[in-house]
């Protein structure tokens, strides 16, 4: 029988254990970092505003946007990384 998705990932990532729960100070510093990368989130988005304004093409538009989505998607995946170390402590 074929297995669903929350079964291949509890496979995954190492069973249907519980995660040890995290401290204040874990939560803190998870909180942080959250913090820092909607920043730099919103930071991307106020640059890619300014570029469309700029800009007098739809290629340009086009380029403008898939820069933005692959900041934003790499910016979210360092930001899940670096809570993800907290976590692991």
């Amino acid at each position: 029988a074929m297995k669903s998705a929350y079964e291949l990932a509890m496979e995954r990532f190492g069973g249907e254990e519980t995660p040890s729960p995290i401290s204040d100070a874990q939560k803190e510093q998870i909180a942080e970092i959250a913090s820092r990368y909607k920043a730099k989130e919103a930071e991307a988005r106020l640059y890619a505003d300014e570029q469309r304004k700029k800009t007098t093409t739809v290629k340009e538009l086009d380029q403008i946007q898939a820069d933005l989505a692959v900041e934003l998607a790499s910016a979210t995946q360092r930001c899940e990384k670096e809570k993800q170390k907290i976590r692991d402590r």
